[in-house]
């Protein structure tokens, strides 16, 4: 057999099996690994390389070893999840490198950190003031979580105090011209509402290259034909603009009239109609 053919299928061979391997593994190993996961996929993918380019060597002694790498991080990583002393063994620990507004200088020099190395970590969190970090530790993986100082965080709706309706994650209706039934039914939508919605925003399917809906039943599509401008869907602001313009005209024809029973009952529907705003309110922002 010549060279060429021999090279070829232990290329794919080994391929397959590295493929099967990792997806084993889980998908944490493809996001950002530790050391022991660093080293462990530098060595498989050294085997492959190794024994792919040189045909003499016997495919069966890759596939040994490349058992072998497999074993040992899958068997490391069942342990881990058991026992935290082996797991800080093998993973590492978080270093703390801000402490109360502090710099651990310490901790930074055990990690092999300088201040340069820190503000550029900082830089990538979009912190340029080390004085408005409250709190920042180094992970095993390498990442760097900070959490800003309270003054320093962005406002959230909780801080205002004002109330918002829990949001479920948007489902994805439309991809390439085509509708996926499953996220219709996750939102308790059905095919008549998605044809409607379309019609409303005078779209055909077949030009949808994707569409997505939120909790609120409203559509959001982006088309084949990007000539084309879409109005953005805001029956939801409307209906709330209705309500609190309907509310403020019944405060005026109350402050309008001389008559006290009159008076009265626009107060009366007035203060309805601002609890029934206070109530829906949440769900239509």
């Amino acid at each position: 057999m010549p060279d060429w053919i021999t090279v070829v299928i232990k290329s794919i061979s080994l391929l397959v099996i590295l493929f099967f391997m990792t997806k084993l593994l889980g998908t944490k190993h493809m996001s950002k690994m530790n050391v022991f996961e660093y080293i462990s996929g530098i060595v498989l993918g050294g085997i492959v390389a190794i024994h792919t380019i040189d045909p003499d060597k016997n495919i069966s002694y890759a596939i040994i070893a490349m058992v072998i790498w497999f074993v040992i991080p899958f068997s490391f990583e069942k342990i881990s999840l058991k026992s935290k002393s082996f797991r800080d063994f093998t993973q590492g620990k978080s270093t703390v490198f801000i402490q109360d507004g502090k710099i651990m200088e310490d901790n930074l020099k055990k990690a092999g950190y300088s201040t340069d190395d820190l503000l550029e970590k900082l830089r990538d969190r979009d912190i340029f003031l080390a004085s408005d970090v409250e709190f920042a530790v180094l992970e095993p993986n390498g990442s760097l979580n900070v959490l800003p100082k309270k003054e320093n965080r962005p406002l959230t709706a909780k801080d205002l105090g004002i109330k918002v309706a829990p949001e479920k994650q948007p489902q994805t209706v439309i991809m390439d011209g085509k509708v996926i039934h499953e996220s219709l039914a996750n939102l308790n939508l059905n095919l008549n509402w998605l044809e409607t919605e379309l019609e409303k925003l005078n779209v055909s399917l077949e030009n949808v290259f994707l569409g997505q809906a939120d909790t609120n039943g409203n559509l959001y599509v982006d088309l084949y034909d990007d000539k084309i401008v879409v109005p953005q869907p805001a029956e939801t602001e409307m209906l709330l603009a209705t309500m609190k313009k309907c509310q403020a005209d019944l405060e005026l024809f109350m402050l309008a009239t001389d008559n006290d029973q009159t008076k009265a009952m626009y107060k009366k529907n007035s203060q309805k109609l601002q609890k029934a705003i206070d109530l829906v309110e949440p769900f239509l922002q």
